[in-house]
């Protein structure tokens, strides 16, 4: 029998996301939808001004919205995907939590807590056993996991293959999508003929997310990982694909040979969503393009390429849809390894 699961924020540009995901998946059945009290008593369609790039499902069209409170959502739910404004996730979600629900979130509060797993699957799943010391330390019956930030999980895997070579030093800078402000974060007159240096909060989060998600956690604390990161973030007018310009110095020699080849071998996972290949390597110094590459694995493979040498270790681009890999597809790609790991 497929898991029953909600959605919390279902009305939003990521909860819809995760509604085009869900509806066809085998594993999981949606039961619940919640959204603000104004939407509170409407059938979703009333609900949700639908902008994904497929119909929206016939079954969740009809269903009705609650609001997003424990007592409003079923009891047999067995798991909660989130995608609330972080302002309202912070109160909310622990309250799930505690009530015994298990949410896989993709909302930012919450993600650099020390008993908190944030977690990208193919590159850190060992740290989702960090729920036996939240539950313990929290008196929780529920759990949450995170997801990091779009822009974080454009460049970690990548690093994530690069680590035998003992990383020391990255620098990063983003080009990044306008899905990712939401639907209405930037204008139109903000954005055509134009690009923005500065995204709020995003910086900060690119580098220190990535040193936890590349930590090690010893069966009862999480250490981060001790390499120098810095960020800078930029949002260009495309709509989707955050697409990385990356400089990593290395303890042992890299060359672009050796990193390419542990890019392409890097493992992905047994897992629904997760694509083999996990990094698709260009060899074109052109690729990848946001337009041209973001779908590659349905949207959860992170492209790399124009791989080369110079004066601040190896260089590279690399790419992920946003709204997928970087967000929705990454709830569902937890809530998969939740399933898996028994946490359901």
């Amino acid at each position: 029998m497929a898991v029953r699961v909600g959605v919390l924020g279902a009305t939003g540009a990521v909860g819809q996301r995760l509604i085009q995901l869900l509806d066809p998946h085998p594993e999981f059945e949606i039961a619940a939808l919640t959204a603000s009290d104004a939407s509170a008593g409407k059938t979703y369609r009333q609900a949700a001004k639908w902008r994904v790039d497929s119909p929206i499902p016939t079954d969740v069209a009809e269903m009705t919205v609650t609001a997003t409170d424990p007592d409003e959502v079923p009891s047999d739910i067995d798991m909660l995907f989130s995608s609330l404004p972080s302002s309202v996730g912070a109160d909310v979600e622990p309250a799930f939590c505690d009530a015994g629900y298990v949410v896989s979130s993709n909302s930012s509060n919450g993600r650099m807590d020390d008993d908190i797993p944030l977690v990208i699957p193919e590159v850190n799943a060992d740290h989702l056993d960090l729920l036996e010391v939240q539950r313990d330390e929290r008196g929780w019956d529920g759990a949450m996991v995170k997801n990091p930030n779009c822009s974080t999980i454009t460049f970690v895997p990548t690093l994530a293959a690069l680590t035998d070579f003992g990383l020391e030093k990255v620098h990063v800078s983003t080009l990044q999508a306008v899905s990712g402000a939401g639907y209405d974060g930037v204008t139109s007159m903000e954005i055509i003929d134009n690009a923005i240096p500065y995204i709020g909060g995003e910086e900060d989060k690119l580098e220190t997310e990535s040193r936890k998600l590349l930590g090690e956690f010893d069966g009862a604390e999480l250490s981060h990982n001790g390499m120098d990161v810095a960020a800078s973030c930029n949002r260009i007018p495309t709509i989707d694909g955050h697409l990385e310009n990356v400089w990593v110095e290395t303890e042992e020699e890299l060359t672009t040979d050796a990193a390419a080849e542990a890019m392409r071998e890097y493992p992905s996972l047994d897992l629904r969503s997760s694509p083999d290949p996990l990094i698709h390597v260009f060899e074109e110094p052109d690729r990848p393009q946001p337009r041209m590459d973001r779908t590659l694995g349905d949207g959860m493979a992170i492209a790399a390429g124009g791989l080369q040498a110079s004066p601040f270790g190896l260089q590279y681009n690399c790419l992920a849809h946003n709204t997928i890999r970087g967000a929705a597809g990454a709830s569902v790609l937890n809530g998969e390894l939740l399933l898996e790991k028994g946490y359901l």
